[in-house]
């Protein structure tokens, strides 16, 4: 392992939040393009609200799947022999 690796790892974690951030925005900004879309074809304002349901629907699902995969690597940590509770003191309890 080099010295750069942890700097490296804050900066992966950093883009991966952020990247939340981006696809909401972005989902949204699709949903009312969708919606503006809609509203110039069809001619009734109403439409446009479609599309803005629409993309706000995308965010909430990509913020579902973004707490499904923190969820998913939370629990494989918990089943992790290295993080269970009290293990210290079993260890040095073993020792003595």
């Amino acid at each position: 392992m080099s010295n750069n690796d942890p700097k490296l790892k804050k900066v992966v974690d950093a883009a991966d939040g952020l990247s939340l951030g981006i696809s909401i925005v972005v989902a949204i900004l699709i949903g009312v393009g969708l919606g503006i879309w809609l509203k110039n074809l069809t001619g009734e304002f109403w439409t446009l609200w479609i599309g803005v349901f629409i993309g706000i629907g995308a965010a909430i699902s990509n913020v579902y799947k973004a707490y499904d995969k923190q969820k998913r690597s939370l629990d494989e940590l918990k089943n992790d022999p290295r993080f269970v509770p009290g293990r210290e003191i079993k260890e040095k309890n073993e020792k003595q």
